[in-house]
């Protein structure tokens, strides 16, 4: 830990230069937002030296924002990222009248939060193979009357939920395995291995989901997965494979890229 002091309160451009001289972009920003989350000198020293030791700035603070919402995160929980608020606006153009959704492998549960909030009342699950990951989720869809299972994919789920799920989200991982290595330090240091390899191709969990899911969809249901450009024919062959009608989505600006499937 170094031995950095910042007075609280007129500390914001020591704080931003020490950010960036850790190679952080958005220095200014950030600085700003770490001493909005520090209670006093000290725990804003503190903050400062783990985003400066690469630690994800949503870690740091302890919440991402996602459309709007401020979801909480917690060390060994996959961050959500801004590029996945599409994957949540086409549920909602797909999907606009749905009462039941539900957020398989949900990390934070960022994504059915957000698609709580968008749709009303709704009635929403969350499901996640990592307990942890559970246990976040838990808190951040607890406003919207959400319930969190653990477990692996569909097998977590309430039988009750075959065949009624309107929109079911499912943000698997999809990194292949050998790209992990390759990935910002952000990610492949602080973020649970589990939810960013996907296996050798990185679409092992797409596959197993695309090829479950029209037996847990609503006759007029969505699934709706992220994945990679390259990764697109396969994903459709996918869900083409289990029964599902498919088609990609994608957002240039945000670099994100959507493959949805419905029953035909």
């Amino acid at each position: 830990m170094s031995s950095l002091s910042f007075s609280h309160g007129s500390s914001h451009d020591a704080v931003t230069a020490r950010l960036r001289a850790a190679g952080c972009v958005f220095a200014e920003d950030e600085a700003r937002l770490l001493i909005s989350a520090a209670t006093a000198p000290a725990d804003l020293a503190a903050l400062v030296e783990r985003r400066a030791a690469g630690h994800p700035l949503e870690l740091v603070l302890g919440w991402a924002e996602f459309r709007g919402l401020r979801i909480d995160v917690q060390p060994g929980v996959f961050v959500p990222r801004r590029r996945t608020e599409f994957l949540v606006e086409q549920a909602l153009a797909h999907a606009p009248h749905a009462r039941v959704v539900v957020d398989l492998c949900c990390g934070s549960g960022a994504v059915g939060a957000a698609l709580a909030a968008a749709l009303g009342p709704v009635e929403l699950h969350a499901a996640d193979i990592d307990p942890a990951a559970v246990r976040c989720a838990r808190r951040n869809i607890a406003p919207y009357g959400g319930q969190a299972h653990t477990g692996d994919l569909f097998g977590a789920l309430p039988g009750a939920l075959r065949g009624r799920i309107g929109i079911l989200a499912a943000n698997v991982p999809y990194v292949p395995t050998a790209d992990i290595a390759l990935l910002p330090a952000e990610a492949r240091d602080h973020e649970p291995p589990a939810a960013l390899d996907g296996g050798a191709d990185g679409l092992d969990l797409l596959r197993r989901v695309a090829s479950e899911a029209a037996r847990w969809l609503a006759p007029d249901g969505c699934l709706l997965v992220e994945t990679s450009e390259r990764q697109t024919p396969a994903a459709l062959d996918a869900f083409r494979r289990g029964g599902l009608t498919a088609r990609p989505a994608r957002c240039e600006e945000r670099h994100a890229q959507v493959v949805v499937g419905t029953v035909p």
